[in-house]
This record gives C-alpha cells, sequence and structure tokens, in this order.
C-alpha cells in the first residue's frame, strides 16, 4: 500500500515541529519519494543523527507504507 506525499509531510511535521520539508514522487508511483527535510532541531546533531530523527517521526513506516525514501536533512542558513 503507498503512501501520499501529504501523510509524510504530516507525520514529519508532527515529529519536527518547525520542520520545513519538501517531497518529490520520484516515480509517481506513491512508493519511492524523495525529501529535502530542514529543521532547526538538528543543529549540532550528525547527518546520521538527523536522519534518524526523520525516521522516528515517520513512526515505524519506512520500509512498509513507505518503500523508499530519499532523505536530505539541513539547518536552516543562521540558526
Amino acid at each position: 500500500m503507498a503512501m501520499e506525499a501529504a501523510t509524510i509531510e504530516k507525520l514529519i511535521k508532527e515529529g519536527i515541529p518547525d520542520a520545513v520539508v519538501e517531497i518529490a514522487d520520484l516515480r509517481g508511483d506513491g512508493d519511492h519519494y524523495a525529501a529535502l527535510v530542514t529543521s532547526t532541531a538538528f543543529k549540532g546533531k550528525s547527518r546520521v543523527q538527523q536522519h534518524q530523527m526523520v525516521y522516528a517521526a515517520l513512526q515505524g513506516k519506512m520500509g512498509g507504507e513507505l518503500h523508499a525514501l530519499a532523505l536530505t536533512t539541513a539547518v536552516p542558513e543562521g540558526a
């Protein structure tokens, strides 16, 4: 079962409230997405820790309802 981009964005924003989330459906099939997540919560954290925060926000749906996610994380400029 595919996951809607809006659902992915909602889950990430619930888990990381100040996140700015940009999602692209890479194949148009609802199974392969790319996400850019920008948040001040990532400041001082390693890239692995940042990705773990996003995966935690997805509440275990990665690999199930959400098949593939090319994830990029960033801290806002000036944060």
